[in-house]
């Protein structure tokens, strides 16, 4: 990890963009592993979804090893693939749930509901075949009191653009499959399924179009004859209520941003039928909003009393509870996304011990010479009094530096979906170009590809367009992020720069120049 300015005698003067580094786009596509989802087997360990570029971006169920620092087991066959259709993007988180040794979990070419015992490589189909990946399910719970699976579902069978969803029940069996049953419906969109332990009563998320969830949303608990709006009903009080979760004695707690507008964590309190802020805070509970920085907290709705916890970890997706433990998926600007292993004091206020259980590269730490630390900076926009965000990577590399008189390209990435964000957490997908002295920039949004890739043809602008099969949404397979890469650097290097790629690289035609 650098300090800016150091050892600049001992440099080398080369162009920006031309610089030799070991950060390859072979080294990118090899630590490109991540976590979509964590859970608890009932005999305590770990159990997430893997996703796995260099096999083909496959999504495996995978189990913590038996002994610390063992190997971890891979749960589901190589032909299953643990990922949803939901929502578009599809993805492992809410894909599957865990209960026991039993795993529920949606299987990406089908997307029809599987059931499988951890340790046996069987998944049998708990949901009807249909004509294609046409019915799909995510975001699902066990149901303590009844043999069934309750999930989110899609269905896009009336190939329709307005495709209907509604929570259902699967019933849970070895033998035979089962239309879902119905649960709610009514609504554009339902989310958080969470069934209360104490009672056969459920809580559940609804919003309709064209609110987005976190602007405008109703948080609903029912039972089987009568249902009431616990927050979100008010129409002269605009929240967005999200994360309902109950206690084993059947409180239930949920995150809503009413009165402050920061998403703080509330409580129901049944008798009175009132909502309860347990701790005010300026702060989101909830994905960071501003520089990107989260942190882990324990909340003593008893006391009313809150600690944050000291941990390595900058960013924080995914938190699950465990046998006197938590485990935590996360990351920061030196460590690559990671899964830990988190001990607390008997108060429950310190971490004692933080340990990996996972990570995405074990030997990202051989590049941390290289590597460029985040900035979080703001620019005003074309709307007066309106500012953008972005994060910020300077170029360096230990080895080279830039003349005095010349700029560093500058990378500015942009995405177009409203649920996608940069964190600012170490990616070698970054770090690839800072070491090779480009500028990266991250912000939010754009426009799509192919319209992106039109506009710029018909200007008579540079412009190259390379499509793959089977990547509808981001590059999951080793190869294409390889070629991407590299690519890429060829195509800067040709268009813009006008300097020699250190890297033997073989391009690809670019319209308008070529």
């Amino acid at each position: 990890m650098h300090s800016p300015g150091a050892g600049a005698a001992d440099k080398t003067e080369a162009p920006y963009g031309s610089w030799e580094s070991p950060i390859t786009a072979a080294a990118v596509s090899a630590a490109g592993r991540t976590v979509e989802g964590l859970a608890v087997a009932g005999d305590g360990r770990l159990v997430w979804v893997e996703k796995r570029p260099e096999e083909g971006g496959a999504s495996v169920l995978v189990r913590e090893a038996t002994d610390p620092g063992g190997k971890a087991v891979d749960v589901t066959p190589r032909e299953f693939a643990v990922r949803t259709l939901a929502q578009e993007y599809g993805g492992g988180s809410g894909a599957f749930a865990v209960q026991g040794d039993t795993v529920v979990f949606s299987n990406y070419d089908d997307q029809r509901l599987y059931r499988q015992t951890i340790g046996d490589r069987s998944p049998f189909p708990l949901t009807p075949e249909y004509s294609g990946p046409v019915v799909r399910y995510a975001d699902g719970v066990f149901d303590p009191h009844f043999p069934r699976y309750v999930t989110v579902m899609e269905d896009h069978r009336n190939k329709s653009l307005n495709h209907v969803t509604t929570i259902t029940a699967v019933t849970i069996s070895d033998q035979d499959t089962n239309e879902p049953t119905v649960l709610v419906s009514g609504n554009d969109f339902y989310a958080f399924p969470r069934i209360d332990p104490s009672q056969k009563r459920m809580a559940w998320i609804e919003w309709s179009n064209p609110d987005m969830p976190w602007d405008k949303s109703q948080l609903w608990v029912g039972e089987l004859q009568k249902r009431i709006c616990i927050a979100g009903g008010d129409p002269t009080l605009v929240e967005s209520p999200t994360e309902p979760k109950w206690s084993s004695k059947g409180e239930l707690f949920f995150i809503t941003d009413r009165q402050s507008g920061f998403w703080n964590i509330y409580k129901w309190d049944e008798r009175s039928n009132v909502v309860i802020q347990l701790y005010a805070l300026d702060a989101e509970f909830s994905k960071p909003i501003q520089n990107g920085r989260s942190y882990v907290g324990v909340l003593d709705h008893d006391l009313g009393t809150f600690s944050t916890l000291d941990i390595p970890f900058s960013s924080v997706t995914n938190i699950v509870t465990g046998d006197g433990c938590f485990y935590i998926e996360g990351a920061s600007a030196t460590l690559p996304v990671s899964i830990a292993k988190v001990n607390l004091d008997e108060k429950g206020t310190v971490a004692t011990n933080f340990s990996i259980v996972w990570s995405s590269s074990e030997d990202v730490t051989k590049y941390k010479s290289y590597f460029s630390l985040p900035e979080f900076i703001e620019f005003p926009t074309a709307i007066p009094g309106q500012h953008a965000c972005a994060i910020f990577y300077a170029p360096y590399n230990p080895s080279f530096q830039g003349s005095s008189d010349e700029k560093p390209p500058l990378l500015v990435r942009t995405h177009g979906g409203p649920t996608d964000e940069e964190r600012g957490v170490l990616d070698l997908n970054v770090q690839y170009w800072t070491s090779r002295g480009f500028d990266d920039s991250q912000v939010v949004p754009s426009d799509q590809t192919k319209q992106i890739y039109k506009a710029m043809k018909d200007r008579g602008l540079p412009v190259a367009l390379v499509e793959y099969e089977g990547e509808p949404h981001g590059f999951r397979k080793a190869d294409n992020i390889k070629f991407t890469l590299e690519q890429q650097m060829v195509f800067f290097a040709r268009t813009v720069g006008q300097f020699k790629v250190a890297d033997e690289i073989t391009p690809i035609k670019i319209e308008n120049f070529d």
